[in-house]
């Protein structure tokens, strides 16, 4: 019975996570990094799902207006999950550290952390103050 109950939820985050996914692999074929190269690529996928995710936090959990109880678990641990990726974060890491340069595979252990918790804060702060410059404006 609990399974059944959930099965919608499943799917939801199975579809979400499916496009982020997608979308994650196009932007590397759009912008793919060649071998031995910083991963730039990946670091604005993660940095920039981090920010939707802070953004998507704030609009799905703190408005007034309570939204679809599938929409959460669609767009943040479907579409988010699946859009950003720290199993690649971590091979990218290893492979900077392999390649004789160990200053830049640290760099982008310790900068794609970084700039991922800013990108969350930075999209709750977003979104907070859009949320209130709304509600003195309606």
């Amino acid at each position: 019975m609990g399974l059944r109950k959930e099965l919608p939820v499943v799917a939801v985050v199975a579809a979400g996570g499916a496009l982020g996914a997608a979308a994650r692999y196009g932007a590397t074929l759009a912008r793919p990094t060649p071998a031995g190269a910083f991963p730039w690529t990946i670091l604005t996928v993660n940095v920039t799902g981090c920010l939707l995710l802070g953004v998507l936090m704030v609009l799905l959990t703190e408005t007034t207006t309570a939204p679809h109880p599938l929409l959460r678990p669609f767009l943040g641990t479907g579409f988010c999950g699946g859009f950003t990726t720290f199993s690649t974060y971590g091979l990218d890491t290893q492979r900077l550290l392999d390649g004789g340069d160990p200053a830049r595979g640290l760099l982008y252990l310790g900068g794609t952390l970084l700039s991922a918790l800013a990108a969350v804060g930075a999209g709750v702060a977003l979104a907070r103050a859009v949320v209130r410059s709304r509600g003195r404006h309606a």
